[in-house]
C-alpha cells in the first residue's frame, strides 16, 4: 500500500453529503417539529402543510406555493395542470435526470430535446427556437447543479412564439437567485410560469423522504393545482378534473419548517464554500475544469461538479483515499432504452460528452476547509495517476 493510501487508510471517509452534521445543529427543532404532528395527528394535509407553503412563497417571491408528494409529481401535476398531453411536444435538454422526460410522457406528450452548452451544462436557449412547432405547448429548462438556465432568453422566447408555458425544473437549485435580461435579482422557482422543486434528502432544502412543490403567480393555475393534486377534487367527494394523489405529508413538511430556520445561512454557506472550492483547484492547477457559474446568476451548487478524463480511473482512485464521488448524468435521455430518440442524440453531442466527463465531489454547507484541501489532494493524486 501507498505512502498516500496508508495516510488515507486512517483518516475516516468523506460523506459525500453530509446530512448528519446538519441535523444535529437542527436537532432540538426538528424533533419538536416532529413531535408536535405526532401530537396532533394529523398526517395528511395537517396544519404544518399551508404554513410551509406559506413561508415557500414568501420566500421565493411567488403568489403560490404548493406541496406535493416529490419533485417528480410536481412535474407531472404542472403539466395536468397546462392541459399538455397526446398529440403535445415539450422541449426540454436530454442531460437530466429520468423524470424530466418520465413526466412528459406519462402526461401523453413528447419530448423534443436540444443540447446543453457544455460549460454550464444547462440547456443552450440559443438552439430551443428551431425546435418549435405548431405542438410546442411547454419548454422545461433544468435547473442543473444549482444553477438555473438563461431563464430571461427562454421566457423571451416562449412569449414571442404565442405564450408557450415555461415549467422550470428546479429541483436542484432552490435557494439560488437569478438576475438575467436586466432584471432585479429573483429566486429559482420564480422565474417562469411554474417553477417546481424537490425536498428529496439530498437537495439543498431536503425533507427525511420525498417532497417537492409547485410555484406560480397565476392564480386560475394555483386552484387547479391543488385540484389535480388531491385526485383532482375541487372539495370533498366533489371532483371537477382528473387528479392524482399528490399530497405531501404533514411530517415531512414539518421537517423542512424545521429547515428553513437555518436555510438561508445554508445558501450564503453554499455560495462562500463553492467559491473557496474553486479557489483551491484553480490554485491545484489540476487538468480538469470546473462547470461555470454564468455572471448574471448564482450557484448554490446542489452538486459541486468538475469534468475529468479518465473518469472511472479517477473515481477508483479518489474512493480507495476515502472521498466519495458521484457523476450526474452518465447517459443523456436520448440514449436511454426506454426514451430512445437517435435522431435527437445524434444533435445533441455536448449532452453525450459531458455525460462521459462529469463528476461530482463531496459538498454540503457543513464541509470544512480542510475537508475541502483533503478532497483536492485526492484529486490531484487521482487525475495524476489517471493521466
Amino acid at each position: 500500500m501507498s505512502a498516500v493510501l496508508n495516510e488515507a487508510a486512517s483518516l475516516p471517509k468523506l460523506d459525500f453529503i453530509d446530512l448528519k452534521t446538519q441535523y444535529r445543529a437542527l436537532k432540538p427543532s426538528v424533533d419538536a417539529r416532529i413531535q408536535k404532528v405526532l401530537d396532533h395527528g394529523q398526517y395528511i394535509m395537517g396544519p404544518e402543510v399551508v404554513e410551509l407553503e406559506q413561508q415557500l412563497a414568501a420566500y421565493v417571491g411567488a403568489r403560490h406555493c404548493i406541496t406535493c408528494a416529490s419533485g417528480t409529481e410536481a412535474l407531472l401535476i404542472s403539466l395536468m395542470a397546462l392541459g399538455i398531453g397526446p398529440g403535445d411536444e415539450v422541449i426540454t435538454s436530454p442531460f437530466t435526470f429520468v423524470a424530466t422526460a418520465e413526466m412528459i410522457v406519462l402526461a401523453g406528450a413528447k419530448p423534443v430535446y436540444v443540447d446543453i452548452d457544455p460549460t454550464t451544462c444547462l440547456i443552450d436557449a440559443a438552439l430551443i427556437e428551431a425546435k418549435i412547432t405548431s405542438r410546442t405547448k411547454a419548454i422545461m429548462p433544468v435547473s442543473l447543479y444549482g444553477q438555473v438556465c438563461d431563464m430571461a432568453s427562454i421566457n423571451a422566447l416562449a412569449a414571442r412564439h404565442g405564450n408557450i408555458a415555461v415549467i422550470e425544473d428546479a429541483a436542484q437549485s432552490f435557494g439560488a437567485s437569478y438576475w438575467g435580461g436586466g432584471g432585479s435579482r429573483r429566486k429559482s422557482c420564480n422565474l417562469s410560469t411554474i417553477g417546481c422543486t424537490s425536498f428529496f434528502p439530498s437537495k439543498p432544502l431536503g425533507c427525511y423522504g420525498d417532497g417537492g412543490a409547485m410555484f406560480t403567480n397565476d392564480d386560475a393555475l394555483a386552484k387547479i393545482m391543488r385540484e389535480v393534486r388531491t385526485h383532482g377534487q375541487e372539495r370533498r367527494y366533489y371532483h371537477t378534473r382528473i387528479g392524482v394523489g399528490g399530497r405531501m405529508d404533514t411530517i415531512q413538511c414539518a421537517i423542512v419548517l424545521a429547515k428553513m430556520e437555518r436555510f438561508e445561512w445554508e445558501v450564503q454557506q453554499r455560495l462562500a464554500l463553492g467559491q473557496i472550492y474553486r479557489q483551491k483547484l484553480g490554485a491545484a492547477e489540476l487538468p480538469v475544469s470546473l462547470v461555470q457559474v454564468q455572471a448574471d446568476r448564482d450557484s448554490v451548487f446542489a452538486q459541486f461538479t468538475v469534468v475529468v478524463e479518465n473518469r472511472a480511473a479517477v473515481q477508483k482512485r479518489m474512493q480507495e483515499l476515502g472521498v466519495p464521488t458521484a457523476v450526474h448524468y452518465p447517459i443523456s435521455l436520448n440514449r436511454q432504452p426506454a426514451y430512445r430518440d437517435d435522431a435527437s442524440a445524434a444533435e445533441t453531442v455536448h449532452s453525450h460528452w459531458a455525460g462521459e466527463r462529469v463528476m461530482s465531489l463531496p459538498f454540503s454547507p457543513d464541509l470544512t476547509e480542510a475537508q475541502m484541501d483533503r478532497v483536492v489532494a485526492a484529486l490531484r493524486d487521482a487525475v495524476t495517476l489517471a493521466a
